[in-house]
């Protein structure tokens, strides 16, 4: 019988990182077992099952337990991810179907998941027995396993790859920019930001706006470009709306209105001459088509990510004048052809890793809930701290 197939995670619209993860988590299954049944446990069941190629869908947050149990019960395993999903106040929400899955011996996997912020002593409690009764743990990044370890989990802790390393653009057209009215014949700057929050701890007391918009303001003047802001998340739209009231170039500013596919973003994305940005899947997005990028890391995960590849830490949001960051940023325009070599010499590598993790998933089917450790494979822990060059 074909297998099927759980998957836990943000699912259901509210985010399009979440969003691309799923749709490439889908696809290498679908990849690796064409007969493959994907249940996914969703926070909007109905979007899921209207988005995504999966059999069936199930509102998570809003399931009675006795509807969950008969659905995890029919499982082969549960996919726990990915996508940074384990952190304070979250945590243990996304816990509940791995704990059912526990208790009715079914495998669970927690798939290239991120974890952290995870201060919260219960939630800290949560995490680690939850992932100690997983039959194998893959996280996206070092800061994770580092996170695992000091928590005090026991089961051995596989660093991979973001499985929207793997995803593939979808053309983002000059009648699809007509649409929104943004000029197809000038140079575009893509902008990405986000809400402060649990997930973004680092954003708080920063002037993160001011920081933007100025950011914007030099980008206009200085490449004769358009700003194109791009809400990966719903709530983005009101942090866009506060970096355009101080813009001094408003008038050369966009704000992405339409529902698209995470594939026709990244199809965006690629189409910008440049891009800056806090969300972690929109600099996956410049990474994987080509797009020159400078990052600002509020978080771990967007430290992790470009260090991986190879660039320059960015400056934290408040920690220096923006100044010293516009100069930064002018050299790496300037520079933007050694950028895009280092970040395409270590893709490869990411995506190497990524394949990995749908292998790794399938192969604990039928072993039984943590009977066997997973078999050891190459991590992504030497490529996260390469030499720094800018």
């Amino acid at each position: 019988m074909p297998p099927v197939v759980g998957i836990i995670g943000s699912y259901g619209g509210l985010n399009l990182g979440d969003e691309a993860i799923l749709a490439s988590l889908v696809s290498q299954l679908r990849a690796l077992e064409p007969a493959v049944e994907i249940v996914v446990f969703s926070r909007n069941a109905e979007h899921t099952r209207a988005r995504h190629d999966v059999e069936r869908t199930i509102n998570a947050r809003t399931a009675l337990r006795e509807q969950v149990l008969p659905e995890i019960r029919r499982l082969d395993i549960l996919l726990l991810g990915g996508g940074g999903i384990l952190y304070d106040t979250e945590a243990r929400v996304y816990l509940r179907e791995v704990q059912i899955a526990h208790e009715l011996g079914v495998p669970t996997f927690a798939y290239a998941v991120g974890i952290g912020p995870l201060s919260d002593a219960e939630e800290r409690a949560a995490v680690r027995d939850g992932l100690n009764r997983m039959a194998g743990i893959t996280v996206r990044e070092v800061s994770a396993k580092r996170l695992c370890q000091e928590i005090g989990v026991s089961v051995p802790v596989e660093v991979t790859a973001d499985p929207v390393l793997l995803l593939e653009p979808l053309p983002f057209t000059d009648a699809m920019l007509g649409r929104e009215s943004i000029p197809a014949g000038r140079p575009l700057i893509g902008f990405s930001v986000r809400e402060r929050g649990g997930a973004a701890p680092g954003l708080e007391g920063a002037r993160y706006h001011e920081v933007v918009a100025e950011i914007a303001d030099f980008c206009v003047q200085r490449y004769d470009a358009d700003a194109v802001f791009v809400p990966m998340e719903k709530v983005d739209r009101n942090e866009i709306h506060q970096v355009i009231a101080l813009m001094e170039q408003s008038g050369n500013a966009h704000v992405l209105r339409g529902d698209y596919h995470p594939r026709e973003i990244m199809g965006l994305v690629g189409r910008f001459a440049f891009a800056a940005g806090l969300r972690l899947h929109f600099l996956i997005f410049a990474a994987r088509t080509g797009t020159p990028f400078v990052a600002l890391p509020y978080a771990s995960k967007v430290k992790d990510l470009v260090s991986s590849l190879g660039i320059r830490d960015s400056m934290q949001l408040g920690e220096h004048g923006t100044g010293s960051f516009l100069a930064a940023l002018d050299r790496m325009w300037d520079d933007r052809g050694s950028h895009l070599a280092r970040v395409a010499e270590r893709l490869p590598a990411l995506e190497q890793l990524a394949r990995r993790t749908p292998l790794h998933a399938l192969g604990i089917i039928g072993r039984g809930p943590g009977a066997d450790s997973m078999p050891s494979i190459q991590t992504g822990e030497d490529l996260a701290n390469p030499p720094l060059s800018f």
